[in-house]
């Protein structure tokens, strides 16, 4: 008596698509939204811990969100966690918060420039680029808005020089998020895929 084997049912891939491009695709679809709200929630919760000045992952959320969930969540998601946090820390002046506010919008932006082109390199720079613009953003409203300093070029440059100090924790802060968030998604893909791939070779058996 002859057997034969039966083919299980084997994952198939979209056309075009390597199985773990597919994979991935299928995989941040489904759970955009879950991701949405987890990085709102990790925004609020490390703006309302203790944490050195300017040492916050807002930046770092916008920029993940624009590379990985797209156009509408890079603007989204910052915008929520930092509206969310400030109702528990208080709200502000109203120029310097648009202030604060804009600068998360571009950093966004800047994320959906780093999605065109993700590498190391691109995400270091995005993050490079998201502490500059809200150093820039927010102090020249601090120099335009406030009394503290005189409205001449002078005047200007002293906000900056004082503002050096907080320039350095957005930088570790925006660098450190930045690693987590995007090192800690890529790990998990990497697993995924390795995991799907693994399983979609057991579950075929040739026939003989």
């Amino acid at each position: 008596m002859v057997k034969y084997l039966k083919k299980r049912k084997r994952f198939v891939p979209p056309k075009n698509l390597p199985i773990e491009d597919s994979v991935s695709l299928n995989m941040e679809k489904k759970n955009k939204i879950i991701l949405s709200v987890i990085l709102v929630i990790l925004g609020l919760v490390f703006r309302l811990l203790p944490h050195p000045w300017n040492f916050m992952p807002i930046s770092a959320i916008a920029l993940f969100a624009g590379v990985y969930l797209g156009g509408f969540y890079a603007l989204l998601l910052p915008l929520a966690a930092i509206f969310f946090s400030d109702i528990f820390l208080g709200f502000y002046d109203l120029k310097l918060m648009l202030a604060v506010y804009l600068s998360f919008v571009l950093v966004g932006l800047v994320g959906l420039g780093v999605r065109r082109h993700k590498n190391l390199a691109t995400v270091i720079l995005g993050s490079l680029t998201a502490s500059v613009l809200f150093f820039l953003i927010t102090n020249f409203a601090v120099w335009v808005f406030t009394p503290w300093y005189v409205k001449t070029l002078s005047g200007l440059i002293q906000c900056f020089i004082m503002a050096m100090p907080f320039f350095r924790n957005t930088l570790l802060g925006d660098l450190f998020y930045v690693t987590v968030f995007f090192g800690g998604y890529e790990t998990v893909r990497f697993l995924v895929r390795k995991g799907l791939a693994t399983l979609n070779r057991n579950n075929f058996i040739p026939q003989p």
